[in-house]
């Protein structure tokens, strides 16, 4: 899947959220090593900390159709939904993608120009693993 294609599925994917507190909108679409995507979308609560973001949503989505294998996300939000500037994962939403991702997962920042790729390892440095942690995965 060419990355333009992942792009426009994020943005279609902020048009779902639910932001009535911040007017932050959100979306993610998450392309799986088999071709397979899942978007997301912000979901925010009154109380705040129910809240949950589109990487996580999309992330939750494929794990519960049984993926475990990933290889890019697209990222892009703004208030109002419209794109205002590149959206990077919080830092939950971080270190979930590095549960189930390696160093070179691809993470596609979009912005009202297009969008900039880095890799996981560039937004989650010296991170926390399964590998490190018990010396499973990757």
């Amino acid at each position: 899947m060419k990355t333009e294609e992942l792009v426009q599925m994020a943005k279609e994917a902020m048009t779902h959220a639910y932001a009535p507190y911040s007017g932050y909108k959100v979306g993610a679409a998450l392309l799986c090593s088999d071709g397979s995507v899942y978007c997301g979308c912000n979901i925010e609560n009154a109380s705040y900390t129910p809240t949950v973001c589109a990487e996580r949503t999309a992330f939750f989505k494929a794990v519960y159709d049984g993926h475990r294998d990933f290889t890019a996300i697209a990222v892009c939000g703004g208030k109002d939904g419209e794109i205002t500037g590149a959206f990077p994962p919080c830092g939950v939403c971080r270190q979930v993608m590095r549960e189930f991702c390696g160093d070179d997962f691809q993470v596609h920042l979009v912005t009202p120009e297009g969008w900039d790729t880095v890799e996981l390892s560039q937004l989650l440095p010296h991170s926390f693993s399964p590998k490190t942690h018990m010396g499973i995965g990757e």
